[in-house]
């Protein structure tokens, strides 16, 4: 008999929330992920953005629901304890720590690599309190060219990496993403793979789109190609409708399993 949700792990920007809708997240999906929280099910957002910037949008959308768990900057948990998150404190010291002996080794090599990608390219680059250097590219075929100058570097680096999110990129320690933060939350809750959803639509979703971590895994249609073949390559779900639309018609796929 198949497993029922547990955890449920969704990417925010283009996956459940889309901003120039009316309602940014589907009805649809609101009363499927109410659903299974009012079952025991805990919903965290696994995101790219930091904790303002996501909290400022969820109130925004004006939701009747709220996630139980926030996954930040790809590597950051909080946890709703009433109407507030607090941070998972020892999860967040030691990727803090992590992320800050990283960077020290790294900060030399900044300048000379902020200046080689300067030179060749319109990309914007800038340092932010979670990267030494973050991009803005111009467009997704200079994002491209940059990447290889990036990942080149990081190759050369113990344990770094860099995320990429459409023409936005920044590095990160390789041991903390969005499936390592499915992971814990997991672990935290005695929740095994097979009970967890994950469901995402870019290149930084990937980690938890792999099924290491999740065994029901899926794709609203606007996803990447590189979203939709990780998906067809582990046997999970590709929507037909795009972003919250997506993410609904998984839940009932799953449901329906």
């Amino acid at each position: 008999m198949p497993e029922s949700i547990q955890l449920l792990s969704t990417d925010f920007d283009g996956t459940v929330h889309a901003e120039f809708q009316d309602p940014p997240v589907p009805p649809e999906l609101v009363e499927e992920i109410a659903g299974l929280q009012a079952r025991g099910a805990r919903w965290v957002i696994n995101t790219g953005r930091d904790l303002s910037s996501l909290l400022e949008t969820l109130a925004r959308a004006r939701l009747p629901i709220w996630p139980d768990y926030l996954g930040l900057v790809e590597r950051e948990i909080y946890v709703r304890r009433g109407h507030e998150y607090h941070p998972c404190t020892e999860w967040n010291e030691a990727c803090t720590k992590a992320h800050a002996d990283l960077f020290a080794r790294m900060q030399p090599d900044i300048p000379h690599l902020t200046a080689r990608i300067e030179e060749r390219f319109e990309a914007t680059l800038y340092q932010d309190p979670f990267s030494p250097l973050c991009m803005i590219a111009s467009n997704n075929h200079e994002a491209d060219q940059v990447m290889e100058q990036l990942e080149a570097y990081c190759a050369q680096v113990p344990d770094l990496t860099v995320v990429r999110n459409d023409i936005y990129a920044r590095f990160s320690h390789a041991r903390y993403n969005k499936g390592e933060v499915v992971a814990e939350i997991a672990r935290q809750l005695a929740i095994g793979r097979e009970q967890v959803f994950a469901a995402g639509d870019h290149l930084n979703d990937l980690p938890m789109l792999d099924g290491v971590h999740a065994a029901m895994v899926a794709a609203p249609d606007n996803a990447v190609p590189e979203v939709k073949a990780l998906i067809r390559k582990v046997g999970g779900f590709q929507a037909t409708t795009r972003w919250g639309h997506g993410v609904a018609e998984a839940l009932r796929h799953f449901a329906r399993r």
